[in-house]
């Protein structure tokens, strides 16, 4: 079994966030002919590889694999820190291929170069807009610096001045995140959120001592660390969204609830909470997923690999059994970007795999037709078409 040590290292360097460090690990233990077979284990299952793999496929693999590592090292030593990441970069992009050539080599692909018109779709940022209780609408984003009287803002997070209301009376602002955006807050009794693309939170500036909080998540995307009511004199922390209320315990958990989507999807990770719909309450374990269809009201809980459900606040796209159409919708929101299947049998194929959020759409777009799920891709005026 591979250690969450060595996990996280690879996944880092899938990511070019590998450290020295952490290549010099890695290639240490890479090399022990025990963790071949952990090695191919551990590819199979995060990185969409053809599941027929042989002793020579791993092993050219590996070779390839402590090459890069190798390089990178050299690198560290020879050039500066931004340069290093944009060495990472590429060479993390050439490794999937790379891989991917090594376990599919006996099918026969042929690569098309894809039609390019648009040049100019930018890799999602830091940005929000909010709106003060006043109907005030105010600009956040990287670069620029914002103070309201309950708040302040560097341009990548809004923090909220710790909770003193000793009145009856609340105030709400609204945090809405844009397609190609993303943004964290801290509210004022310490709770923190992580917002994704298209996603919008109505929230008090200020918590009532002793009463209990609550947030509406509008739409959107939300990961919530919440500070426990042990420190609020027993005031407990609830998320309303649409029919679905989710009763809190102090905890970690993740709320996906999308416009374009019919299905509420609650992921605990840490904690407890209680997750209320029609009227019936259900409560959730740790690794534990709820899916509310809100137009059926059908309710179900499975349980699930929570990295994969969260891993966007970490900048990583982690997709398992997940369909292209599922997959192309986090990257429209993400890249900003209009998706359109040319041909439809394929919006049901599925992509295995770890991706950075950093890469440039073309970089995204790219691996996913090396892995052969689909066939071309053409960007024109924020559309990806895909054959």
């Amino acid at each position: 079994m591979i250690s969450k040590m060595i996990e996280n290292i690879i996944i880092k360097y899938m990511n070019k966030s590998a450290t020295l460090s952490d290549l010099e690990i890695l290639s240490k233990w890479i090399k022990i002919s025990d963790n071949k077979e952990v090695f191919k284990d551990f590819v199979q299952t995060h990185y969409a590889i053809n599941y027929s793999l042989n002793d020579t496929d791993v092993n050219s693999s590996i070779k390839q694999l402590l090459e890069y590592i190798n390089s990178e090292k050299k690198v560290y030593k020879l050039e500066n820190r931004q340069k290093i990441y944009k060495y990472i970069a590429a060479a993390s992009v050439l490794l999937v291929i790379s891989l991917t050539v090594f376990f599919n080599k006996n099918e026969d692909t042929q690569f098309i170069e894809p039609i390019i018109v648009d040049r100019n779709i930018s890799v999602g940022t830091d940005k929000a807009i909010l709106t003060l209780e006043d109907g005030e609408l105010l600009t956040l984003e990287k670069g620029t610096t914002t103070q309201t009287k309950n708040a302040s803002s560097n341009g990548e997070e809004i923090i909220y001045n710790k909770s003193d209301n000793k009145n009856s009376k609340i105030a709400y602002n609204y945090l809405t995140i844009p397609r190609g955006g993303q943004y964290y807050i801290k509210l004022s009794d310490g709770t923190q959120v992580w917002l994704n693309s298209e996603s919008q939170l109505k929230y008090p500036v200020s918590f009532i001592d002793g009463v209990t909080r609550q947030v509406e998540l509008i739409y959107g995307e939300a990961y919530f660390d919440v500070s426990p009511s042990t420190e609020h004199n027993g005031a407990n922390f609830k998320v309303f969204n649409n029919q679905q209320e989710v009763n809190v315990y102090g905890t970690e958990f993740n709320i996906k609830a999308y416009k374009d989507e019919i299905n509420i999807y609650t992921t605990l990770v840490e904690g407890k909470v209680a997750v209320t719909f029609g009227g019936k309450e259900q409560k959730l374990k740790p690794n534990e997923q709820s899916k509310f269809n809100f137009e059926t009201q059908v309710f179900s809980v499975k349980t699930v690999d929570v990295y994969n459900e969260i891993s966007w606040k970490e900048g990583i796209f982690s997709f398992e059994e997940k369909s292209l159409k599922e997959i192309m919708k986090i990257i429209s929101r993400w890249y900003d970007v209009d998706v359109i299947f040319n041909n439809k049998t394929i919006e049901n194929e599925e992509f295995i795999g770890i991706l950075s959020k950093d890469q440039n759409i073309e970089e995204i777009l790219t691996i996913i037709k090396n892995f052969g799920i689909i066939k071309d891709y053409q960007i024109y005026d924020k559309k990806v078409i895909l054959e």
